[in-house]
Protein backbone atom coordinates (compact mmCIF):
# COMPACT_ATOMS: atom_id res chain seq x y z
CA UNK A 1 0.00 0.00 0.00
CA UNK A 2 1.42 3.50 -0.83
CA UNK A 3 1.07 7.12 -0.59
CA UNK A 4 0.82 7.82 -4.78
CA UNK A 5 1.25 11.23 -6.50
CA UNK A 6 -0.85 11.73 -8.88
CA UNK A 7 -1.96 14.49 -11.54
CA UNK A 8 -5.54 16.87 -10.57
CA UNK A 9 -6.75 15.19 -13.94
CA UNK A 10 -6.26 11.60 -13.07
CA UNK A 11 -7.67 12.10 -9.15
CA UNK A 12 -10.60 13.89 -10.63
CA UNK A 13 -11.49 11.21 -13.34
CA UNK A 14 -10.59 8.54 -10.65
CA UNK A 15 -12.98 10.22 -8.08
CA UNK A 16 -15.62 10.85 -10.54
CA UNK A 17 -15.55 7.03 -11.68
CA UNK A 18 -15.42 5.19 -7.82
CA UNK A 19 -17.76 7.71 -5.87
CA UNK A 20 -21.54 6.49 -7.58
CA UNK A 21 -23.49 5.39 -4.56
CA UNK A 22 -26.80 3.23 -5.30
CA UNK A 23 -30.02 4.69 -3.90
CA UNK A 24 -30.13 1.75 -1.57
CA UNK A 25 -26.79 2.94 0.00
CA UNK A 26 -27.84 6.53 0.37
CA UNK A 27 -31.14 5.36 2.13
CA UNK A 28 -28.62 3.11 4.51
CA UNK A 29 -26.76 5.93 5.34
CA UNK A 30 -29.81 8.76 5.98
CA UNK A 31 -31.40 6.11 8.43
CA UNK A 32 -28.16 5.91 10.01
CA UNK A 33 -27.96 9.61 10.23
CA UNK A 34 -31.04 9.48 11.81
CA UNK A 35 -30.30 7.47 14.48
CA UNK A 36 -32.76 4.62 13.02
CA UNK A 37 -31.88 0.71 14.44
CA UNK A 38 -29.87 -1.03 11.98
CA UNK A 39 -30.60 -4.80 11.13
CA UNK A 40 -28.04 -7.70 11.70
CA UNK A 41 -25.95 -8.88 14.48
CA UNK A 42 -24.80 -6.13 17.06
CA UNK A 43 -21.89 -8.12 18.58
CA UNK A 44 -18.91 -6.06 17.63
CA UNK A 45 -15.87 -8.33 16.62
CA UNK A 46 -12.95 -8.75 18.85
CA UNK A 47 -10.31 -6.23 17.95
CA UNK A 48 -6.96 -6.27 19.46
CA UNK A 49 -5.32 -3.10 20.43
CA UNK A 50 -1.93 -1.72 19.71
CA UNK A 51 -0.97 -2.31 23.33
CA UNK A 52 -2.35 -5.92 23.05
CA UNK A 53 0.19 -6.64 20.33
CA UNK A 54 3.26 -5.02 21.45
CA UNK A 55 2.92 -1.81 19.21
CA UNK A 56 5.95 0.99 18.92
CA UNK A 57 4.87 4.40 19.88
CA UNK A 58 4.22 6.85 16.75
CA UNK A 59 6.88 8.54 15.98
CA UNK A 60 4.37 11.67 15.38
CA UNK A 61 1.16 12.97 15.80
CA UNK A 62 -1.76 10.82 14.65
CA UNK A 63 -4.12 12.84 12.66
CA UNK A 64 -8.07 12.49 13.40
CA UNK A 65 -10.21 13.17 10.37
CA UNK A 66 -13.20 15.59 11.93
CA UNK A 67 -15.85 13.63 9.37
CA UNK A 68 -16.74 9.41 8.88
CA UNK A 69 -14.55 7.44 6.38
CA UNK A 70 -16.45 7.23 2.70
CA UNK A 71 -14.89 3.56 1.56
CA UNK A 72 -13.71 0.86 3.50
CA UNK A 73 -10.84 -0.73 1.76
CA UNK A 74 -9.87 -4.50 1.45
CA UNK A 75 -5.87 -4.87 0.86
CA UNK A 76 -3.81 -7.84 1.07
CA UNK A 77 0.12 -7.91 2.52
CA UNK A 78 1.27 -9.84 -0.45
CA UNK A 79 3.50 -12.19 1.92
CA UNK A 80 3.68 -15.93 3.04
CA UNK A 81 0.65 -17.59 3.30
CA UNK A 82 1.69 -18.55 6.69
CA UNK A 83 -0.18 -22.03 7.83
CA UNK A 84 0.35 -20.55 11.29
CA UNK A 85 -2.98 -19.58 12.39
CA UNK A 86 -2.74 -18.25 16.20
CA UNK A 87 -3.28 -15.20 18.05
CA UNK A 88 0.37 -14.89 18.71
CA UNK A 89 1.42 -15.30 14.91
CA UNK A 90 -1.21 -11.97 13.83
CA UNK A 91 0.30 -10.29 16.58
CA UNK A 92 3.86 -10.78 14.97
CA UNK A 93 2.40 -10.19 11.70
CA UNK A 94 1.36 -6.63 13.05
CA UNK A 95 4.66 -5.72 14.65
CA UNK A 96 6.43 -6.26 11.24
CA UNK A 97 3.88 -4.81 9.69
CA UNK A 98 4.61 -1.60 11.65
CA UNK A 99 8.48 -2.23 11.85
CA UNK A 100 8.46 -2.31 7.73
CA UNK A 101 6.07 1.00 7.52
CA UNK A 102 8.30 2.92 10.19
CA UNK A 103 11.46 1.55 9.38
CA UNK A 104 11.50 1.50 5.61
CA UNK A 105 8.70 3.64 4.70
CA UNK A 106 9.65 6.39 6.86
CA UNK A 107 6.12 6.64 8.02
CA UNK A 108 4.80 7.59 11.55
CA UNK A 109 3.00 4.40 12.86
CA UNK A 110 1.72 1.20 10.92
CA UNK A 111 -0.50 2.03 7.21
CA UNK A 112 -3.80 0.91 7.47
CA UNK A 113 -5.84 1.28 10.51
CA UNK A 114 -7.19 -2.46 11.14
CA UNK A 115 -5.14 -5.94 10.07
CA UNK A 116 -6.78 -9.48 10.01
CA UNK A 117 -4.76 -12.51 10.17
CA UNK A 118 -5.25 -15.48 8.04
CA UNK A 119 -6.30 -17.29 11.39
CA UNK A 120 -8.91 -14.37 11.81
CA UNK A 121 -7.46 -12.70 14.33
CA UNK A 122 -7.91 -8.84 14.12
CA UNK A 123 -5.46 -6.29 15.19
CA UNK A 124 -5.33 -2.43 15.51
CA UNK A 125 -3.31 -1.46 13.12
CA UNK A 126 -2.60 2.57 13.24
CA UNK A 127 -2.89 3.51 17.03
CA UNK A 128 -6.03 5.74 18.01
CA UNK A 129 -7.90 3.82 15.37
CA UNK A 130 -9.96 1.01 17.30
CA UNK A 131 -11.02 4.00 19.96
CA UNK A 132 -11.92 6.47 17.16
CA UNK A 133 -13.99 3.85 15.20
CA UNK A 134 -15.89 2.68 18.32
CA UNK A 135 -16.90 6.71 18.35
CA UNK A 136 -18.29 6.46 14.79
CA UNK A 137 -18.26 9.98 14.02
CA UNK A 138 -14.86 11.00 13.06
CA UNK A 139 -11.76 8.12 11.65
CA UNK A 140 -8.07 7.97 11.70
CA UNK A 141 -6.00 8.80 8.37
CA UNK A 142 -3.84 5.91 7.75
CA UNK A 143 -1.33 6.23 4.64
CA UNK A 144 -2.87 2.94 2.63
CA UNK A 145 -4.10 4.50 -0.84
CA UNK A 146 -2.40 6.70 -2.75
CA UNK A 147 -4.25 10.37 -2.57
CA UNK A 148 -7.33 9.20 -1.00
CA UNK A 149 -6.34 8.36 2.74
CA UNK A 150 -8.36 10.89 4.07
CA UNK A 151 -11.76 9.24 2.75
CA UNK A 152 -11.03 5.47 3.77
CA UNK A 153 -10.22 3.01 5.77
CA UNK A 154 -7.97 0.16 5.14
CA UNK A 155 -7.77 -2.99 6.33
CA UNK A 156 -4.70 -5.22 5.11
CA UNK A 157 -5.39 -9.22 5.24
CA UNK A 158 -2.72 -11.38 5.52
CA UNK A 159 -1.27 -13.48 2.96
CA UNK A 160 -0.93 -13.16 -0.88
CA UNK A 161 -4.23 -13.80 -2.98
CA UNK A 162 -3.49 -13.31 -6.31
CA UNK A 163 -4.43 -17.24 -7.56
CA UNK A 164 -5.08 -18.73 -4.17
CA UNK A 165 -7.92 -17.81 -1.48
CA UNK A 166 -8.03 -16.72 1.31
CA UNK A 167 -8.96 -18.92 4.82
CA UNK A 168 -12.09 -19.68 6.10
CA UNK A 169 -11.46 -18.24 9.28
CA UNK A 170 -9.75 -14.75 7.60
CA UNK A 171 -13.13 -14.69 5.57
CA UNK A 172 -15.70 -14.95 8.34
CA UNK A 173 -13.67 -12.26 10.06
CA UNK A 174 -13.41 -9.86 7.42
CA UNK A 175 -17.21 -10.13 6.94
CA UNK A 176 -17.66 -9.45 10.48
CA UNK A 177 -15.15 -6.87 10.73
CA UNK A 178 -16.45 -5.03 7.33
CA UNK A 179 -20.21 -5.04 8.99
CA UNK A 180 -19.16 -3.73 12.10
CA UNK A 181 -17.08 -1.10 10.34
CA UNK A 182 -20.25 -0.07 7.68
CA UNK A 183 -22.92 0.15 10.57
CA UNK A 184 -20.85 2.11 12.91
CA UNK A 185 -20.22 5.03 9.43
CA UNK A 186 -23.38 4.11 8.01
CA UNK A 187 -21.00 3.33 4.84
CA UNK A 188 -23.21 1.37 1.70
CA UNK A 189 -22.15 -1.94 0.87
CA UNK A 190 -21.60 -0.54 -2.52
CA UNK A 191 -18.31 1.47 -0.80
CA UNK A 192 -16.46 -1.19 0.09
CA UNK A 193 -13.37 -1.30 -2.42
CA UNK A 194 -10.37 -2.56 -2.92
CA UNK A 195 -7.03 -0.67 -3.00
CA UNK A 196 -6.72 -1.50 -7.15
CA UNK A 197 -9.88 0.62 -7.42
CA UNK A 198 -8.01 3.65 -6.29
CA UNK A 199 -4.44 2.74 -7.77
CA UNK A 200 -3.44 0.79 -10.61
CA UNK A 201 -1.77 -2.24 -8.24
CA UNK A 202 -2.77 -5.82 -7.76
CA UNK A 203 -3.58 -5.16 -4.10
CA UNK A 204 -5.67 -7.09 -3.37
CA UNK A 205 -4.66 -10.14 -5.34
CA UNK A 206 -6.88 -11.43 -8.29
CA UNK A 207 -8.94 -13.96 -5.99
CA UNK A 208 -9.92 -11.69 -3.23
CA UNK A 209 -10.94 -9.31 -5.08
CA UNK A 210 -12.93 -11.07 -6.91
CA UNK A 211 -14.61 -11.92 -4.11
CA UNK A 212 -15.40 -8.40 -3.06
CA UNK A 213 -18.93 -8.64 -4.71
CA UNK A 214 -19.29 -11.40 -2.79
CA UNK A 215 -18.07 -9.52 0.24
CA UNK A 216 -21.29 -6.48 -0.41
CA UNK A 217 -23.85 -8.92 -0.41
CA UNK A 218 -22.81 -10.63 2.90
CA UNK A 219 -22.23 -7.39 4.50
CA UNK A 220 -25.52 -6.01 2.95
CA UNK A 221 -27.31 -9.16 4.05
CA UNK A 222 -26.09 -8.46 7.85
CA UNK A 223 -27.13 -4.95 7.71
CA UNK A 224 -29.93 -5.58 6.09
CA UNK A 225 -29.72 -3.56 3.25
CA UNK A 226 -29.70 -4.13 -1.11
CA UNK A 227 -26.83 -4.04 -2.46
CA UNK A 228 -25.90 -2.63 -6.11
CA UNK A 229 -22.43 -4.00 -7.42
CA UNK A 230 -20.41 -0.58 -8.62
CA UNK A 231 -18.53 0.06 -11.53
CA UNK A 232 -15.40 -0.85 -11.98
CA UNK A 233 -11.75 -0.36 -13.56
CA UNK A 234 -10.56 -3.71 -14.93
CA UNK A 235 -6.43 -4.30 -14.35
CA UNK A 236 -4.42 -5.22 -17.23
CA UNK A 237 -0.60 -6.77 -17.13
CA UNK A 238 1.53 -8.74 -19.07
CA UNK A 239 0.31 -11.79 -20.18
CA UNK A 240 -3.35 -9.99 -20.50
CA UNK A 241 -4.46 -10.59 -24.12
CA UNK A 242 -7.26 -10.21 -26.20
CA UNK A 243 -10.19 -7.35 -27.08
CA UNK A 244 -9.54 -5.24 -23.88
CA UNK A 245 -5.78 -5.01 -24.15
CA UNK A 246 -6.29 -4.21 -27.55
CA UNK A 247 -8.71 -1.06 -26.75
CA UNK A 248 -5.98 -0.03 -24.60
CA UNK A 249 -3.21 0.17 -27.01
CA UNK A 250 -5.46 2.00 -29.48
CA UNK A 251 -6.51 4.36 -26.01
CA UNK A 252 -2.80 4.97 -25.68
CA UNK A 253 -2.50 5.54 -29.08
CA UNK A 254 -4.56 8.15 -29.25
CA UNK A 255 -3.40 9.74 -26.09
CA UNK A 256 -0.23 10.16 -27.96
CA UNK A 257 1.62 7.11 -26.92
CA UNK A 258 2.93 6.34 -30.66
CA UNK A 259 5.46 3.39 -29.38
CA UNK A 260 2.74 0.93 -27.62
CA UNK A 261 2.22 -2.35 -30.52
CA UNK A 262 -0.80 -3.01 -31.54
CA UNK A 263 -1.26 -6.33 -31.04
CA UNK A 264 -3.83 -7.24 -28.12
CA UNK A 265 -1.32 -8.73 -25.93
CA UNK A 266 -0.05 -6.84 -22.73
CA UNK A 267 3.75 -7.80 -23.26
CA UNK A 268 6.93 -6.20 -21.41
CA UNK A 269 6.55 -3.11 -24.41
CA UNK A 270 3.23 -2.70 -23.47
CA UNK A 271 3.88 -2.97 -19.96
CA UNK A 272 6.84 -0.03 -20.89
CA UNK A 273 4.26 2.07 -22.45
CA UNK A 274 1.84 2.43 -19.77
CA UNK A 275 4.56 2.76 -17.23
CA UNK A 276 6.26 5.64 -18.96
CA UNK A 277 2.70 7.54 -19.50
CA UNK A 278 1.45 7.28 -16.39
CA UNK A 279 5.04 8.51 -14.83
CA UNK A 280 4.93 11.32 -17.12
CA UNK A 281 1.04 12.07 -15.91
CA UNK A 282 2.30 12.40 -12.08
CA UNK A 283 0.98 8.66 -11.46
CA UNK A 284 3.71 7.22 -9.12
CA UNK A 285 3.42 3.85 -7.35
CA UNK A 286 4.36 1.33 -4.61
CA UNK A 287 3.80 -2.20 -3.65
CA UNK A 288 1.22 -2.91 -1.08
CA UNK A 289 2.41 -3.96 2.49
CA UNK A 290 5.55 -6.36 1.26
CA UNK A 291 8.58 -5.19 -0.16
CA UNK A 292 8.91 -8.20 -2.38
CA UNK A 293 6.16 -7.51 -4.53
CA UNK A 294 7.10 -7.50 -7.82
CA UNK A 295 6.85 -3.87 -9.96
CA UNK A 296 3.14 -3.00 -10.80
CA UNK A 297 4.22 0.30 -11.83
CA UNK A 298 3.28 -0.40 -15.74
CA UNK A 299 0.03 -1.90 -14.40
CA UNK A 300 -3.16 -0.66 -16.52
CA UNK A 301 -5.72 0.25 -13.92
CA UNK A 302 -7.14 2.88 -12.18
CA UNK A 303 -4.75 5.15 -11.85
CA UNK A 304 -4.12 5.07 -15.79
CA UNK A 305 -7.72 4.32 -17.33
CA UNK A 306 -9.15 7.48 -16.45
CA UNK A 307 -6.13 9.05 -18.36
CA UNK A 308 -6.66 7.72 -21.34
CA UNK A 309 -10.80 7.48 -21.87
CA UNK A 310 -11.80 10.65 -22.97
CA UNK A 311 -15.29 11.62 -24.13
CA UNK A 312 -16.16 10.30 -27.00
CA UNK A 313 -19.30 12.34 -29.13
CA UNK A 314 -21.15 11.28 -32.35
CA UNK A 315 -18.85 12.05 -35.45
CA UNK A 316 -15.40 11.73 -33.28
CA UNK A 317 -12.41 9.97 -35.33
CA UNK A 318 -9.36 8.39 -34.62
CA UNK A 319 -8.18 5.57 -32.78
CA UNK A 320 -10.11 6.15 -29.23
CA UNK A 321 -12.97 5.69 -31.48
CA UNK A 322 -11.39 2.22 -33.10
CA UNK A 323 -11.19 1.07 -29.08
CA UNK A 324 -14.70 1.48 -28.32
CA UNK A 325 -15.96 -0.22 -31.68
CA UNK A 326 -13.54 -2.60 -31.00
CA UNK A 327 -15.28 -3.70 -26.97
CA UNK A 328 -18.47 -2.33 -28.55
CA UNK A 329 -18.04 -5.94 -30.85
CA UNK A 330 -15.79 -7.90 -28.79
CA UNK A 331 -13.30 -7.43 -31.49
CA UNK A 332 -15.23 -9.52 -34.11
CA UNK A 333 -14.86 -6.15 -36.22
CA UNK A 334 -12.60 -4.39 -37.74
CA UNK A 335 -12.87 -0.76 -36.35
CA UNK A 336 -13.27 1.94 -39.01
CA UNK A 337 -12.84 4.50 -36.17
CA UNK A 338 -15.45 7.15 -37.06
CA UNK A 339 -18.37 7.50 -34.41
CA UNK A 340 -21.09 6.85 -37.15
CA UNK A 341 -24.78 6.36 -36.59
CA UNK A 342 -24.45 2.21 -36.24
CA UNK A 343 -21.24 2.95 -33.21
CA UNK A 344 -23.93 5.84 -31.54
CA UNK A 345 -26.48 3.10 -31.76
CA UNK A 346 -24.47 0.45 -30.48
CA UNK A 347 -22.85 2.55 -27.70
CA UNK A 348 -26.80 3.89 -26.56
CA UNK A 349 -27.51 -0.22 -26.73
CA UNK A 350 -24.84 -0.67 -23.86
CA UNK A 351 -25.70 1.99 -22.09
CA UNK A 352 -29.17 0.98 -21.53
CA UNK A 353 -27.96 -2.37 -20.89
CA UNK A 354 -25.99 -0.39 -17.72
CA UNK A 355 -28.69 1.53 -16.60
CA UNK A 356 -26.93 4.29 -17.86
CA UNK A 357 -28.79 6.99 -19.82
CA UNK A 358 -28.57 6.41 -23.43
CA UNK A 359 -27.20 9.11 -24.52
CA UNK A 360 -24.45 7.60 -27.18
CA UNK A 361 -22.07 9.94 -25.91
CA UNK A 362 -19.49 7.83 -24.34
CA UNK A 363 -17.76 9.03 -20.60
CA UNK A 364 -15.86 7.63 -18.34
CA UNK A 365 -19.10 5.43 -17.04
CA UNK A 366 -20.00 3.89 -20.05
CA UNK A 367 -15.81 2.95 -20.54
CA UNK A 368 -16.34 1.11 -17.70
CA UNK A 369 -19.16 -0.93 -19.04
CA UNK A 370 -17.97 -1.27 -22.09
CA UNK A 371 -14.69 -2.68 -20.38
CA UNK A 372 -16.91 -4.84 -18.82
CA UNK A 373 -18.08 -6.89 -21.48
Amino acid sequence: MAKSGMSRRSLFKTSLAVSAVGAAGVAFTARVAEGAPNPGPKADPTIHGCDDWGARQPTGTILVENHKPTYIVVHHTAGANSDDLSKDHAFAISRDIQNFHMDTRGWIDTGQQLTNSRGGHITEGRHRSLEVLRGGTKHVQGANVGNHNSEVIGIENEGLYTNVDVTPQLWDSLVALVSYIARQYGIAPEQIKGHRDFNSTECPGETLYARLPELRDAVGGRLGVPVTQPPTWPLLKVGSAGTKVLAAQHLLRAAGVRDVPVDGVFSDSTFRAVQGFTREHGVTFDPCYASRVADESGLLGAGGWPLITPTLHPGNQGDAVRAAQLLLSDGRISPAGVADQSTVDGVRAAQSANGLPATGVIDARTWQALLAR
